[in-house]
């Protein structure tokens, strides 16, 4: 969230709610903002599945740095807590960067990564009853890639997938045909990819939603760039990549799902697909600085992937959870 000091908040700051920042019916958020005169000097935001019985909200909070350590985080941290205990959401969900530094540190109960002990962000957490339960890793790729390189692997990777799979690729709405089969892989990607302790809920997806998402996607300036395999004996996708291209050149591209089924697993489709994504960036949106993307440290082949394919660490953030009895 953000560091903590137990003081009030200036008196001419104030805590007020903002319309939401993402309409949707599937996916509630809500902003709150804390104000000094007319400027904005810190955010909260809120989240939730639109499931009232499903009890996870996903929190956050940033306050500026000139705004630190005057009780503004601490208002704002209060603000959404008690917005999820009104809704009975009691599984609360945090992640937050967390800047390398030296001294001790919290080890994430999965074994792999760690964040510094004495960091703000973290002692404010822990002191709000916030458990570390998982580490990821910022990666950057810097652009453009080696083509050869990307070549190579692309080519190697399906060779070893075989005759049984073919990449498909997309930047518009996604063709009607496997709108069912990408929902399906919206869906597992909340429940095969590692969460560790978060026990984050299953996310259903329905192609109906998709075109929904799909729809008010189109007004963004960004672009979704899609690579998908397809399994030819069955007929349906069975793994995906996206990326989320800015419209400005100058801007990095951000990483986005990938997913491979469990069941279609080991015939290196990962690789194949980032590879051929890459590929259909260069083409589509030459010009960008970079590639950024998050992964679980525990997610040790996904890792391998991306550092066989040029990302270096650029920093981590931690997943934190408090669970909040009745």
């Amino acid at each position: 969230m953000s560091s903590k000091r137990k003081a009030s908040a200036q008196p001419s700051s104030t805590i007020r709610p903002s319309n939401c920042f993402r309409s949707g019916s599937t996916h509630p958020k809500r902003m709150f903002v804390a104000r000094v005169g007319g400027t904005v000097v810190a955010r909260a935001t809120y989240e939730t599945l639109l499931d009232q019985n499903d009890g996870h909200a996903w929190l956050g909070v940033q306050v500026l740095p000139a705004w630190r350590r005057r009780g503004v985080g601490t208002a704002l941290a209060d603000r959404v807590e008690r917005v999820a205990a009104a809704e009975n959401r009691h599984e609360l969900i945090v992640y937050t960067a967390s800047a390398d530094a030296p001294g001790e540190r919290l080890p994430a109960p999965t074994g792999f990564g760690s964040v510094p002990l004495g960091n703000p962000e973290v002692r404010f957490l822990l002191s709000r009853g916030y458990r570390l339960e998982q580490v990821e890793r910022g990666s950057r790729l810097p652009l453009p890639a080696d083509p050869g390189l990307i070549r190579r692997f692309r080519a190697d990777a399906a060779a070893h997938a075989g005759r049984d799979y073919t990449v498909h690729s997309w930047s518009e709405g996604t063709p009607p045909r496997w709108r069912d089969d990408l929902a399906l892989l919206y869906t597992r990607m909340s429940t095969d990819a590692p969460t560790a302790g978060l026990e984050e809920p299953e996310d259903v997806w329905t192609a109906e939603r998709l075109v929904d998402e799909e729809a008010s996607r189109a007004a963004s300036p960004r672009r979704i760039l899609t690579a998908a395999a397809l399994h030819r004996p069955s007929g349906h996708l069975v793994a995906f990549t996206q990326l989320s291209v800015p419209a400005e050149p100058g801007r990095s591209v951000s990483q986005e799902d990938t997913l491979v089924l469990r069941e279609h697993r080991g015939h290196r489709l990962g690789m194949l697909l980032k590879t051929a994504n890459l590929e259909y960036l260069a083409q589509e949106s030459p010009g960008h600085p970079s590639v950024t993307t998050f992964n679980a440290e525990e997610n040790r082949h996904m890792l391998a992937v991306n550092e066989a394919l040029g990302f270096v660490p650029m920093g981590y953030e931690g997943a934190w959870k408090r669970v909040v009895s009745d």
